[in-house]
């Protein structure tokens, strides 16, 4: 059987850091699992009348969360928060309540910043969310790429290797737990 794993998240910018760790993701999978990513910045913004019949990015967005066994979320941190294109992502998908399959998924975090504090307190936003939406958090290790600017080369591959093992160790831990789920 092999685990897939739904990633998302990063960041429209051009030369993103949350992009090029969602990249890189893709290459530190452990064996026997797949990360499928999706493109969240063309969800519009979340409106209510449009829950029961929301635009068809965000069905696709939900058969995507639907169809996979956990999540991994890559976030960069937005004043001290998270983004509110992904929150607005995750709200939208997440709605009407009975067709919340982030329900009971096991999801990690990652995040990449310029600062000291590599985006943990996006990250930590994240959790609360996922605590309400009954996902399942990966705890440790917790992978915080700060000063990101010397971490990546100019191509945006990850150049550091203690990230680079943090980031297989979670990712063996999220697919470990969706053995498990």
């Amino acid at each position: 059987m092999t685990v897939t794993i739904l990633g998302f998240g990063g960041s429209p910018r051009k030369g993103s850091f949350n992009s090029a760790l969602l990249r890189e993701a893709k290459d530190l999978m452990p064996e026997g699992s797949v990360l499928n990513t999706f493109d969240i910045f063309g969800i519009p913004l979340f409106n209510q009348d449009d829950e029961t019949n929301p635009p068809e990015i965000v069905k696709r967005f939900k058969e995507a969360i639907k169809a996979s066994d956990g999540l991994l979320v890559v976030s960069p941190e937005y004043n001290y928060s998270i983004p509110g294109y992904l929150k607005n992502a995750i709200d939208y998908a997440s709605r009407p309540p009975e067709t919340n399959y982030f329900k009971g998924k096991p999801v990690a975090f990652m995040s990449a910043s310029t600062g000291m504090l590599g985006g943990a307190r996006a990250q930590y936003h994240l959790r609360q969310v996922a605590v309400f939406l009954d996902m399942k958090p990966i705890n440790k290790p917790e992978v915080f790429v700060s000063f990101a600017p010397t971490k990546f080369d100019q191509n945006l591959r990850l150049k550091d290797d203690a990230a680079i093992g943090f980031m297989k160790q979670l990712l063996q831990e999220l697919v470990n737990a969706c053995k498990k789920a």
